[in-house]
């Protein structure tokens, strides 16, 4: 199912945004000559589909990939208008990054420069953690909308492909 988001409604969360800072963890937006490497770094942990999602976004102007970065090291990005315009996604956090926040401050980040680009609402397409985005903006489910944009998807298993 689909989720919506006021994006009116979405504000900074100033004292996470302080946390990661002190633990040094950076959300910007991504710079072109990291593409490759976030693709690569993409591509174990998630999806084909991701890479090819995050790809997209690369290509919008400005670039609609955002990251959390340690030390030089990638710990989560966030897309959006990749698979449609209006829409945040995909996102992910490394395994080993989960629970410090940088899931919910990448969401932050990303659906306000959504707001900055001039949107008044974000879809959430496919959402899995339904009662994170709800807690985290808000968000409520579009109603009959099981299937999305991505009705109709390849089968990369069908098509010969893994992933």
């Amino acid at each position: 199912m689909d989720l919506l988001v006021k994006l009116y409604d979405v504000e900074p969360d100033t004292d996470l945004n302080r946390r990661l800072k002190e633990n040094g963890v950076v959300i910007r937006r991504a710079l072109a000559p990291e593409l490759d490497t976030i693709r690569a770094w993409i591509a174990p942990r998630f999806s084909a589909g991701w890479v090819s999602e995050a790809q997209v976004a690369f290509s919008r102007d400005p670039n609609a990939c955002l990251v959390a970065v340690k030390d030089g090291k990638l710990l989560g990005f966030a897309c959006y208008d990749a698979i449609a315009l209006g829409f945040f996604g995909p996102t992910g956090v490394d395994e080993a990054a989960r629970g410090l926040g940088i899931g919910k401050a990448l969401l932050l980040r990303t659906l306000l420069a959504m707001r900055e680009r001039g949107y008044g609402y974000a879809a959430i397409g496919w959402a899995g953690p339904v009662d994170f985005y709800a807690r985290a903006v808000g968000a409520i489910p579009i109603p009959d909308s099981d299937g999305s944009v991505y009705t109709g998807l390849l089968n990369p298993l069908a098509n010969g492909r893994d992933g």
